[in-house]
């Protein structure tokens, strides 16, 4: 008779926090085998940096779209699923793919979680749903969206919690609101602005001080086993929390400790907002359908000013201790993978 092994299936397995979370749990050894569903494998995504990370014989990928019925996955012993799955960059996508992806997939991965009895979910969400605003938010805050990433996000929420509902004595759910994750091979907002800072295109547009809560990759994946096993201990089966440095680095913040670590000095002008905006928006009218300047975009330089005041309470009142602080984050990353620098 076979030894009981223990499964992690794992939604969205081959993107950027799938790929690492998926190291992690067998690193930990939570369980003993993960399966990274998604549509694209590390090949196709020509992504050759995750693919060496997990390199790993207990580890196996399954082609499979969240957004179609999930009745054909077979797989036993299913102990963790994690839905990171997701349709998240802004701009990039039309307003009905965050909502056909982030809550279709909510519906299908709940619905197979239902089928095979898996008593256990963790689910990335974002800090979207808190919607735009200047005063700091918890997670006791009520969420106001105003994108359509976020309104879909909030949605998949909800959908989770009435799968946790419907059996809240013995299921465990964890829902995960993350500022902007970055490390090594991310290629997004943070690899952006390393990049800008390294090749003397950055500027400040009255945001220097403007805060963006964001989060370690590892720091994030280091997290969520902690509340997974933390919740093992304790009574309470339900965790809603947001994952973010406390306190959430200003735009400063960031650039200085880039430029630290990088070795970099840079002198960064002050840019009026309101001409800068005009300028992309010219960008995105006759630039922009010719494949260039696509890090100009309206919607990209709104964001940047615009504040994420996000507090980790959760985090706070349950004692956990940091591994990183944005320094340290950034020194793990550039000697991970210098490349990115």
């Amino acid at each position: 008779m076979e030894d009981y092994v223990k499964s992690a299936v794992i939604f969205g397995g081959t993107g950027f926090i799938g790929s690492f979370f998926s190291k992690y749990l067998l690193d930990s050894h939570l369980v003993d085998k993960v399966f990274l569903v998604d549509i694209e494998s590390f090949e196709e995504k020509k992504i050759k940096y995750r693919t060496k990370l997990l390199q790993d014989k207990n580890a196996s990928f399954i082609k499979g779209d969240v957004r179609e019925s999930l009745d054909w996955l077979n797989i036993d012993n299913v102990h963790l699923i994690c839905n990171f799955a997701a349709i998240h960059r802004e701009p990039g996508h039309l307003h009905q793919e965050y909502f056909e992806t982030n809550i279709k997939g909510a519906k299908n991965v709940c619905a197979w979680s239902e089928k095979i009895n898996c008593k256990n979910i963790i689910f990335s969400s974002s800090i979207s749903p808190y919607g735009n605003s200047k005063n700091t938010k918890d997670e006791k805050s009520l969420p106001m969206p105003t994108s359509p990433y976020g309104i879909s996000k909030l949605v998949a929420e909800k959908i989770h919690e009435s799968w946790f509902n419907i059996d809240s004595k013995s299921r465990k759910l964890i829902i995960a609101r993350p500022g902007v994750v970055f490390g090594p091979g991310e290629g997004g907002n943070v690899t952006r602005l390393i990049k800008a800072l390294k090749n003397f295109y950055f500027f400040y547009m009255g945001n220097k001080n403007v805060s963006k809560a964001g989060i370690y990759i590892k720091e994030l994946c280091n997290i969520l086993i902690w509340e997974f096993i933390r919740l093992d201990k304790t009574n309470n089966n339900f965790t809603l929390m947001n994952i973010t440095m406390d306190p959430a680095p200003s735009v400063k913040n960031y650039a200085d400790s880039i430029c630290k670590i990088g070795n970099w000095k840079r002198f960064i002008p002050n840019i009026g907002y309101f001409p800068l905006l005009t300028v992309s928006y010219f960008f995105e009218l006759f630039i922009k359908p010719f494949g260039l300047a696509k890090d100009l975009s309206p919607v990209r330089i709104k964001k940047l000013v615009s504040p994420n005041q996000i507090s980790p309470l959760h985090l706070k009142e349950n004692g956990y201790e940091y591994q990183y602080n944005l320094e340290e984050a950034l020194l793990d990353w550039k000697r991970e993978k210098k490349s990115d620098w």
